[in-house]
């Protein structure tokens, strides 16, 4: 794949941008630019809006098996270029190739073969009384996406939105475009109708903002922070538009006394550093029963200094650089705060050393975390575990929901039903019980700031549909 781009998807065509402003791509290993995309307007996304108000009616009648037969050749024409997409993610993002491969292509791989039997097989009908009810999609649909999974949080939105039979409007991350543009070359390839999917590339303030709030958009599915959440939903709200959001977490493993500790803390620290803890499900949270919290504390430490940092290519690497030098400082700004607040540091920190060049933080976990600190609350995107010992079962419910975020969690204990009866108590939109694999046919979204609706699966097909009512 060529890098440096100049055009933008519109209407089934690569074409070129209006305007004449760039965006760098920087590679976060070497701080260099590596590529260049183009920064959108407002009137790139106008055009991008009427090609897929003029694909919608079309591609909404469309047979249920001829959406699935495009989705069906899309699965197959990514499927050909994995590699291409981890190396492009381990380029841009600095995720470990082997990581990129399994989960940064594999995941989304995964995500849209489920969706092309759901295309195939949409809610039937239903007979109320005397109404026929029945499901149509919502629409044009502006998605909205973040740089920390550039390709599989395009498909969550992407595969349900076609299926369902709404048209697109992609706005993906101006970190991290280049996946993008991968997934693009795909769509042109699997041979979609014209407008169905368009791509426009820019900045949020800009093009995020204008589709967002364009009055051709049916529905916006933002993927990212609480703060822009926000916004975004403030500017749908001025015409009433349907909004899905899927916003930050801070999520809690809770450790119970009678757990299997080793491995409740090996694969807690694992989840905590995943994709250089750039993930909005992490467990960045680890809550210890206290009769059992030093020697977790010294396993974690352990863990943590396994973990070697560098080069992406490097099979030797298990946690790369984070995605900008901005990135990087806020994390150093959280991790100093959580000193100063009277967490212990027992691995990592500030003065950890690291490689010269590249924006990399060491793993790092603090202990003795005050459950209402600011490293306890909020989300620091980084490779950064806090540790806090809690004295019960009620207690460690407690101190899990001591937070404005609801989105992951998990609970491990010798019991599966005492597990079972904690995970059922806390207020999130996903538990773990016991290291339980990630499911990607399962409902994924968050409660209270976390956000609004579900993705993956029947229940994230379910987002683009609207329900009518036809008496007879």
């Amino acid at each position: 794949m060529e890098l440096a781009r100049s055009d933008f998807y519109l209407d089934g065509h690569w074409v070129p941008a209006t305007g004449g402003e760039t965006i760098p791509v920087w590679n976060p290993t070497t701080e260099q630019v590596v590529a260049t995309v183009p920064a959108g307007t407002a009137a790139d996304v106008d055009r991008a809006v009427r090609a897929a108000r003029a694909a919608f009616d079309g591609w909404a009648t469309a047979a249920p098996a001829d959406r699935a037969a495009c989705l069906d050749r899309l699965h197959a024409t990514l499927t050909a270029r994995v590699e291409d997409i981890a190396r492009t993610v381990a380029l841009e993002l600095g995720t470990p190739l082997k990581v990129a491969t399994r989960v940064q292509a594999g995941l989304p791989l995964t995500v849209l073969h489920g969706y092309v039997d759901l295309a195939a097989h949409p809610p039937a009908e239903q007979t109320v009384g005397n109404s026929l009810v029945v499901r149509e999609p919502v629409g044009v649909v502006g998605a909205i996406t973040p740089w920390n999974y550039p390709l599989h949080q395009v498909v969550a939105k992407l595969a349900p939105a076609l299926a369902a039979g709404c048209t697109v409007v992609l706005k993906p991350s101006e970190l991290t475009p280049l996946t993008a543009y991968l997934l693009f070359d795909a769509i042109h390839a699997a041979g979609f109708p014209p407008g169905v999917v368009n791509l426009v590339t820019g900045t949020g303030p800009v093009v995020g903002e204008a589709v967002a709030a364009h009055v051709g958009v049916d529905m916006v599915s933002f993927t990212g922070s609480t703060a822009t959440g926000r916004r975004i939903s403030h500017l749908a709200a001025d015409r009433i538009a349907k909004v899905a959001l899927e916003l930050g977490g801070k999520s809690a493993n809770v450790v119970l006394d009678d757990a299997d500790l080793t491995t409740a803390v090996k694969v807690g620290v694992a989840n905590a550093f995943l994709n250089s803890g750039q993930t909005c499900t992490a467990w960045t949270r680890m809550l210890v029963h206290r009769s059992r919290y030093d020697e977790a504390v010294e396993i974690a430490a352990q863990a943590a200094a396994g973990y070697r940092l560098g080069d992406p290519f490097d099979p030797a690497t298990r946690l790369g650089p984070l995605v900008s030098a901005a990135q990087r400082q806020r994390v150093r700004e959280h991790v100093e705060k959580g000193l100063v607040d009277g967490g212990r540091l027992v691995a990592g920190g500030p003065d950890a050393p690291v490689p010269d060049r590249g924006w990399f933080v060491a793993p790092t976990v603090i202990a003795d975390v005050d459950p209402d600190s600011a490293l306890a609350q909020e989300e620091v995107f980084g490779p950064v575990l806090a540790v806090i010992p809690v004295d019960d079962d009620d207690h460690a419910v407690a101190v899990a929901n001591n937070s404005r975020y609801g989105l992951a969690g998990a609970v491990w204990s010798g019991d599966e039903d005492r597990a079972l009866r904690v995970a059922r108590r806390l207020r999130t939109g996903a538990v773990d019980v016991n290291g339980a694999p990630f499911n990607p046919l399962a409902p994924f979204g968050g409660y209270k700031q976390s956000g609004l609706g579900r993705e993956l699966g029947r229940h994230g097909l379910e987002e683009f549909y609207e329900t009518k009512a036809i008496q007879r």
